[in-house]
């Protein structure tokens, strides 16, 4: 049995518009010691996906399908069970560090608190742990910076932190929403280092939520690319990079800066926006954008189509899709 098994997910959120479909029939397995990337616009559906699963989205939210972890179904737990899942079996690194941290807590005392909940650890004991978890994480001075409040800290040291309370029950699984948002380039590249090593060297589970497909491949061994609040291709993430076959991940590459380009070349461009979710079209959702499709493809919900193994993709003209990916071959990140 897989440590986590993702089953027909779906999420409507109620919008000043009607429902908004932000996920639908969102399915995967993850296994312990595997690590899965989740890429895709803003938009798409990936932070929600990863919030339905945390049963933390808006207490209106209608959810259908099912989340598995060992077996239960965390979409039938009642709240009071799911906090005992919460920060101890399952914990989450938030998109923005500074609006997740509790601005009138010290950070050691934000950290401890899941220690003294899930781990019955008294105040001395929670707080010599949170010490240990801050130079792990590599915070500088973390003697002086456990008493610190969040708005003492730079952004990538408050992210050190959001890191430390996630480890701090040391979960079966680690969600890390777009975690290098808003850090320089140098401070992302560590942030990623240091999960990465988390990873090898606790062996839990990691999904990684990110709209940067190079921070995926270096990563991840498996990729789900969303859209419109669906999967539109998954799987290894070297096989389905060696032989991109959905318009839209083809698109998500072409757009991205390739070492060797010519001083002044114009990076490729998807054209049109990611559509609303309470206005989603009928059929395939990247219809409107897609270079190939026809007109079935604006009425019909393209099936999940296998290429090869494991790797799937979601589009109606699969073999048009995969003669143009060709030309993509060799330049994956």
């Amino acid at each position: 049995m897989s440590l986590l098994q993702v089953e027909n997910l779906g999420v409507e959120l109620r919008t000043t518009r009607g429902p908004a479909r932000a996920v639908r029939d969102l399915s995967l397995n993850l296994e312990r010691g595997q690590t899965l990337g989740i890429v895709g616009e803003s938009g798409c559906g990936k932070s929600v996906s990863a919030l339905a699963m945390m049963r933390l989205l808006p207490d209106d939210a209608a959810l259908s399908g099912a989340v598995r972890l060992d077996g239960r179904d965390l979409l039938a737990l009642d709240e009071a069970a799911m906090c005992r899942v919460r920060g101890d079996r399952i914990a989450m690194v938030f998109q923005e560090p500074m609006t997740s941290l509790n601005p009138v807590h010290r950070i050691g005392r934000q950290i401890a608190e899941a220690l003294r909940l899930h781990r019955g650890m008294g105040d001395r004991e929670a707080r010599d742990e949170a010490l240990r978890l801050l130079q792990r994480v590599g915070l500088p001075n973390p003697e002086r910076r456990i008493d610190a409040y969040p708005h003492e800290l730079s952004g990538g040291q408050r992210q050190r932190v959001m890191i430390a309370m996630a480890l701090s029950c040391s979960p079966d699984i680690l969600i890390a929403d777009e975690p290098t948002t808003a850090l320089d380039v140098t401070i992302q590249g560590q942030i990623l280092d240091l999960i990465n090593e988390l990873v090898d060297e606790t062996g839990m589970a990691l999904i990684l939520i990110s709209h940067d497909l190079g921070v995926i491949a270096e990563t991840c061994d498996d990729v789900l690319v969303m859209y419109g609040g669906m999967v539109a291709e998954q799987g290894p993430t070297d096989e389905v990079f060696a032989r991109l076959a959905h318009p839209y991940s083809q698109g998500l590459f072409a757009a991205m800066p390739q070492i060797g380009r010519g001083a002044g070349t114009q990076l490729a461009t998807i054209p049109g926006t990611v559509p609303e979710l309470a206005d989603l079209p009928a059929g395939c959702a990247f219809a409107d954008r897609c270079p190939i499709a026809v007109e079935r493809c604006f009425h019909e919900v393209p099936a999940m189509h296998q290429v090869d193994g494991r790797h799937g993709a979601a589009c109606a003209r699969l073999d048009e899709a995969l003669r143009r990916g060709a030309a993509l071959a060799g330049q994956a990140p």
